[in-house]
């Protein structure tokens, strides 16, 4: 007999008829010897619609408000799967992530798990039921309730199944796994039938909205794989491991079993972009130091770096980064305190720029990689504003209205395009 953790978003349980299709789906696995833990988010575009109340009620709720709120999305599925299940002959038990024992630091909204106790969990499956647990959510030292963030639901399934040694973390959504690009955007990209846990995370990391980023990092830490699949279909979905030799040999095609590693995995995309460049700052050694430690702490990434002399016989440049568009204003403001000291003359936000990113393997010590998606996208008259290389990965920033053409010209160029029709997305999230 073998532990499942089974994850249903949000549009897997996003009415009567997902929630009776996924209690289906987890009594069949019960049904076949299994032992199996449920993590469920909330139901379909539940939390956009609390956010909106939210902010109907006030332009300033407060973080703990905020999540006590959000975590009652959760609570719903959780309950309204449990009754499924119940209906269908199977015991189970609905549990908050307090229930669960998800510990969790004080951050709210953006919690970290600290601890995971699955006492609690043990005893509901020694008493031969099944934990439908609520994600996204935990509860502090304090027992103040906190939330992970947007996508958390797949990071407490990693989590539980780390902390119950699962055999496999099972990620349900909308699509039949990880695709080379958003199917709903490239309509012929091609199922991945598995990733190492870089890759995923690479594509994670820079838009690929399938599995939220931390989630892999602690599947990565902890070695748990995952298994990426669609609860519409049966189809083999995309194993996430250290090796294609942990996936079982009937979910590969023979083809698939001894397939080398391709140059491009993937492309990965984000309208989530913006990009600030600070106007005529001094060349000196150590201002582009003093800059950062001004925005440490109030942006959350910083992703590509450029800067332009712009008055080079005045010793001036311009300092140009992407990073979120919900960052922007708040970092030009934090950065105009300091413009006496760090002596430059203004800073500007564009917010209308996307970031595409293709990951593979190899790429920086390719030189056709960025010639063949530099040349895709010259092709298709899209401009380049910004670009960055690593070992694995080469981002651009381009602007918002040639994000998905841009994908579409790099998966077509890279020859990623699926021969074996179009992909489905049944639920039309993604998620």
């Amino acid at each position: 007999m073998s532990l499942i953790v089974q994850k249903f978003g949000g549009s897997s349980v996003s009415d009567a008829a997902a929630i009776h299709r996924a209690a289906a789906r987890v009594a069949n696995s019960r049904r076949q010897g299994h032992d199996v833990v449920v993590v469920v988010s909330a139901m379909g575009d539940t939390t956009d619609e609390l956010l909106d109340l939210a902010a109907a009620v006030t332009d300033t709720p407060s973080a703990r408000e905020l999540d006590m709120l959000l975590t009652a999305g959760e609570r719903i599925s959780m309950s309204l799967l449990a009754m499924a299940l119940q209906r269908e002959g199977v015991g189970a038990l609905s549990l908050t992530g307090m229930q669960a024992g998800l510990r969790t630091t004080a951050t709210f909204g953006a919690a970290r798990i600290t601890q995971v106790d699955p006492t609690r969990l043990r005893a509901t499956l020694d008493a031969g039921e099944i934990p439908i647990v609520a994600g996204f959510q935990g509860w502090t030292d304090a027992e103040e309730t906190t939330t992970l963030g947007r996508g958390g639901s797949d990071t407490t399934a990693v989590a539980l199944a780390a902390a119950l040694e699962a055999d496999v973390c099972e990620i349900y959504s909308d699509v039949d796994g990880m695709f080379t690009a958003d199917p709903r955007v490239v309509p012929t990209a091609r199922r991945i039938p598995w990733l190492r846990y870089d890759d995923a995370l690479e594509l994670s990391a820079h838009g690929a909205k399938i599995l939220h980023l931390r989630a892999v990092e602690f599947a990565r830490r902890h070695g748990v794989p995952l298994h990426v699949r669609s609860s519409f279909s049966d189809k083999p979905g995309t194993w996430v491991t250290t090796s294609r030799d942990h996936v079982p040999t009937d979910h590969l095609t023979p083809q698939e079993a001894q397939m080398e590693d391709p140059l491009i995995e993937g492309v990965a995309h984000t309208h989530d972009q913006a990009m600030l460049t600070i106007v005529n700052v001094p060349d000196v050694p150590g201002r582009a130091a003093q800059i950062f430690a001004v925005l440490s702490g109030e942006v959350s990434v910083i992703d590509m770096l450029g800067q332009t002399h712009t008055a080079r016989e005045n010793g001036l440049i311009d300092f140009s980064f992407a990073l979120p568009a919900a960052d922007a204003q708040r970092a030009r403001e934090v950065l105009l305190t300091q413009q006496e000291a760090l002596g430059f003359t203004d800073v500007s936000v564009t917010e209308t720029v996307g970031k595409v990113s293709v990951s593979g393997h190899g790429v920086r010590s390719n030189p056709e990689v960025p010639a063949r998606l530099l040349k895709a996208l010259a092709d298709q008259g899209i401009t380049v504003h910004m670009f960055t290389t690593s070992e694995s990965r080469i981002s651009v920033v381009v602007e918002a209205p040639q994000v998905e053409a841009s994908v579409q010209a790099i998966h077509t160029a890279f020859e990623l395009d699926s021969d074996e029709g179009e992909a489905v997305v049944y639920g039309g999230t993604g998620r």
